[in-house]
């Protein structure tokens, strides 16, 4: 006779062995990947992500295959990406917090896994952190709450900052819409007057630099796909206006921005890796609840702060994770 604790053995590697058989049985297990910028800016984080999968046993190739396609910033592509990888039948589809709404509105079948997403129970993407149900999981960045350490990090290197311009984005990205609520409310409690500039096309870039004119002594730029895809453009332009600039994340400011805080993005990546293991594993997405950040950076470009005549005080130097010289 089989004992009870035997059965429960076999019955629970039955429930997960469905999703990983398939590449055991010839059929490689597709992750389809939806690129909310181009590769030139996000080809970091997704190449993070595949290592994370090879060092899981999942091997480009052998038992998976990673379908690229990238927005490059343009929303209008996200519907028309996430529905070919539906018509794909990919196995897990993993975007970035842009790319949720339309992934869902795609497919409620398919699991969607988000590598970040800045606030995902208030944008509605899940109902909780501890969500269970539904085909969604993902890892949280948590933007909106850290607005008030970016504009306090702001003041440390100017003092006197007392208006400060807002780049935001269009109104459907509930995201973008939460942050830049959230700096008008951290801004109002610093006593700071806020001009923003909500936009969703790239040729909306130059007149924003328009309308902060002579109303703005910083600017605050909102993480987004089509700023991310821009961001040399962005630094280029405050730079001629003197505007230093905040960020959310290094890579804008390894290439002019002044200074950025917040979680590191290329981890997230990694992390993402695990929970689409999870899935194939035979986890449903559900029943996984969202995580958060564990490593947060601040950046701040001295050449950056020399060219607009800045000083970095030694004490916010020395609590950097990186100095760009």
């Amino acid at each position: 006779m089989m004992h009870r604790r035997q059965l429960m053995t076999l019955l629970g590697g039955a429930a997960a062995w469905p999703v990983a058989a398939h590449g055991q049985q010839g059929r490689l297990l597709t992750v389809g990947l939806l690129g909310t910028g181009a590769p030139s800016t996000q080809s970091q984080w997704t190449a993070a992500f595949v290592q994370r999968l090879r060092e899981l046993g999942w091997i480009e190739g052998q038992n998976v295959k990673v379908v690229s396609r990238w927005a490059e910033g343009r929303t209008e592509r996200f519907k028309e990406i996430a529905a070919e990888f539906v018509t794909l039948k990919v196995d897990i589809l993993v975007t970035s917090g842009s790319g949720v709404p339309a992934s869902k509105q795609a497919t409620s079948v398919i699991p969607i896994v988000f590598a970040l997403a800045n606030d995902p129970v208030g944008t509605g993407y899940v109902a909780s952190l501890s969500q269970l149900g539904g085909n969604i999981t993902g890892l949280s960045a948590q933007s909106t709450d850290l607005v008030g350490k970016r504009l306090e990090l702001l003041r440390e290197v100017m003092p006197a900052l007392g208006r400060l311009a807002i780049m935001g984005g269009p109104d459907d990205n509930r995201s973008v819409v939460l942050e830049m609520d959230e700096v008008r409310v951290a801004a109002r409690s610093l006593n700071i007057e806020v001009v923003t500039f909500g936009n969703g096309r790239a040729d909306d870039i130059t007149p924003a630099f328009e309308a902060f004119k002579g109303k703005a002594e910083a600017l605050y730029v909102i993480s987004s796909p089509l700023w991310t895809t821009h961001r040399f453009r962005i630094n280029t332009l405050a730079l001629i206006a003197r505007l230093p600039t905040m960020y959310g994340f290094r890579d804008s400011v390894e290439i002019g921005g002044l200074i950025s805080y917040g979680p590191d993005f290329v981890d997230l990546w990694r992390r993402a890796a695990n929970l689409v293991d999870k899935i194939f594993r035979g986890t449903k997405a559900g029943n996984i609840p969202v995580e958060q950040p564990t490593k947060f950076n601040l950046v701040i470009n001295l050449t950056t702060a020399k060219a607009l005549g800045l000083t970095v005080p030694d004490t916010l130097l020395a609590r950097a994770d990186e100095v760009i010289e």
